[in-house]
C-alpha cells in the first residue's frame, strides 16, 4: 500500500513538472541600452484671470500651486523638467509688452524639488495671456538632445496677442520635426478656449483634457510627466522629394514629414535578396479639412513598374495604410542578385476647409522595417502557422500523456478502493 502510495506521488511530481515546463515562458533578456534623459517643461498661465475662484472653492491659481507642488514630489528622478510662466510679471496695459511676458521661472534640468517649490510659492495672478510666444520660448527651452520632449501647458483662457495663432505656432513646432509633443490643459475653459487648446494639442500629437476640480488638475499632470519617462521611439526628421529619383534612401525606422494638400512624397529604401520590406504611414489632418480624403502608398521600381499598393480612405483625424513585398533570394549560389532600389510614394486627396492655411504640409509618419525573410516558402505556408507547428505537436503530445496518466491513476484509484 505504501509503495503505490509513493509510485503515485513520484506521477503526479513528474506530470507537475513536465506541465510547468510546457507553461513557463522562456525569460526574456532586458534591454539594457541607456536611454537619452526625457525632458518635461510646464508652461503655467498667470494671467490676471486666475484669480477667479471657481475650483473647489478656491482660485485657479491655488489649485495649480497645490497641483505643482505634489507633481514635483512625484517626479521621477530621470525626468529633467522645467516651469515657464506667460502672464507673471507685467501688470500694465500695454499690449506690445504684455505679449513679451513669458519667462522661465525653473530651467530645464535635474529637478531640486525645494527650489522649485519655493519658486511656485511667488506667483501671483498678473497679466496678460501670451499663449503664442510661450510655446515658441518652451521649444527653444528643450532644444537639442534626442529624448523624449513633452510641454504641458495649462491655461484658463484664450491667447490675447493675436495675430500671433497658437495653433499656427504649434504647427510650426511641429513641422521642424524635433519630436516635441504638447499636451493641454483647461482649467474651467468656455468653448472658444477648449478650441483653442484642443487645436495646439493635435498639431504635435499631444492630448487635451478639460479641468474643473483640483484633484483632476494634480493627476492629470502627473500622468504627463510619468508619461515622459517611458521608453519611446524618437522619429528621425526626413524630406521626401517629389520624385524617386532625388528621394533620400531609408532604413529600418520611424520617420517624420510634411506633406502638402493632395501632393505626393517619394522615398527609397535598398531590399538585398532573401529581406522582405514593411512599410505604413499615417497623414494627419491638424487643422480643418473637407470630408472624404484618402491616403496612397505604392511601391514601385526605379523604372516606374508598380510592385504593390496600400490606400485607405475616409472621414477621420488620421488614415494609416501598410503594404510590403518579399525579395526572393537566387535559386541557386552561382546566380548574383544586387539589392534591389524601391521607391515608396505617398499621396494623400486632403483639401483644407475655406480660410485654412496650407503650410506648413500635413504630418506624415512613415514606418520603413526591412528585415531577413523566411529561409524556405514552408516557413511561411503551413496554413499560417509555420513554425507553431512544432509547439502545437508537442501540446498534443503532452496532452496525449497526461491524460493517460491520469487514466491509470484514476484506474489505481478504483483498484484501491474496491480492496479496501
Amino acid at each position: 500500500m505504501i509503495r503505490r502510495q509513493r509510485l503515485a506521488a513520484g506521477v503526479c511530481a513528474l506530470l507537475a513538472a513536465l506541465t510547468a515546463g510546457l507553461a513557463v515562458p522562456s525569460t526574456a533578456v532586458a534591454d539594457e541600452t541607456e536611454q537619452p534623459a526625457p525632458k518635461v517643461e510646464l508652461v503655467l498661465d498667470v494671467s490676471g484671470s486666475m484669480r477667479t475662484r471657481d475650483i473647489d472653492g478656491g482660485s485657479r491659481m491655488a489649485a495649480a500651486k497645490q497641483a505643482f507642488n505634489e507633481v514635483l514630489d512625484a517626479t521621477p528622478e530621470e525626468v529633467q523638467l522645467g516651469i515657464r510662466t506667460l502672464g507673471a510679471n507685467y501688470r500694465g496695459n500695454d499690449r506690445i509688452t504684455g505679449c513679451k511676458d513669458t519667462a522661465q521661472l525653473y530651467p530645464v534640468g535635474p529637478l531640486n524639488r525645494t527650489e522649485a517649490k519655493t519658486a511656485v510659492a511667488t506667483l501671483a495672478p498678473t497679466g496678460w495671456t501670451p499663449i503664442g510666444p510661450a510655446l515658441q520660448k518652451a521649444a527653444a527651452d528643450l532644444d537639442g538632445g534626442d529624448g523624449t520632449r513633452r510641454i504641458v501647458l495649462i491655461s484658463d483662457g484664450e491667447d490675447t496677442c493675436q495675430p500671433l495663432d497658437p495653433c499656427e505656432v504649434a504647427r510650426e513646432i511641429a513641422a521642424k520635426g524635433i519630436g516635441l509633443t504638447i499636451d493641454t490643459l483647461g482649467l474651467v475653459p468656455d468653448a472658444k478656449t477648449r478650441d483653442q487648446l484642443s487645436c495646439i494639442a493635435d498639431a504635435t500629437g499631444g492630448t487635451y483634457t478639460d479641468v474643473r476640480h483640483k484633484e483632476e488638475l494634480s493627476d492629470r499632470v502627473g500622468e504627463l510627466v510619468d508619461r515622459a519617462a517611458d521608453p519611446v521611439v524618437t522619429p528621425v526628421a526626413t524630406e521626401g522629394a517629389a520624385e524617386c529619383a532625388k528621394a533620400p534612401s531609408l532604413k529600418s525606422g520611424l520617420y517624420t514629414d510634411r506633406e502638402e494638400f493632395g501632393r505626393q512624397r517619394w522615398y527609397k529604401v535598398d531590399v538585398d535578396p532573401g529581406q522582405e520590406l514593411r512599410a505604413s504611414v499615417s497623414v494627419a489632418d491638424d487643422r480643418a479639412v473637407n470630408p472624404d480624403h484618402g491616403v496612397l502608398l505604392r511601391a514601385v521600381t526605379v523604372h516606374g513598374r508598380e510592385i504593390v499598393r496600400g490606400e485607405a480612405a475616409g472621414t477621420g483625424r488620421t488614415d494609416v495604410i501598410s503594404t510590403g513585398l518579399r525579395y526572393p533570394k537566387p535559386e541557386s549560389d552561382d546566380d548574383t542578385a544586387t539589392a534591389e532600389t524601391v521607391c515608396l510614394q505617398v499621396t494623400n486627396s486632403f483639401s483644407a476647409a475655406a480660410g485654412v492655411k496650407t503650410s506648413p504640409g500635413l504630418p506624415l509618419e512613415l514606418t520603413v522595417d526591412v528585415v531577413d525573410g523566411p529561409s524556405k516558402a514552408g516557413d511561411v505556408a503551413s496554413f499560417g502557422l509555420g513554425r507553431g507547428w512544432w509547439l502545437l505537436g508537442a501540446l498534443v503530445l503532452a496532452g496525449f500523456l497526461a491524460g493517460l496518466l491520469w487514466g491509470w491513476l484514476s484506474r489505481w484509484r478504483v483498484a484501491v478502493w474496491r480492496t479496501n
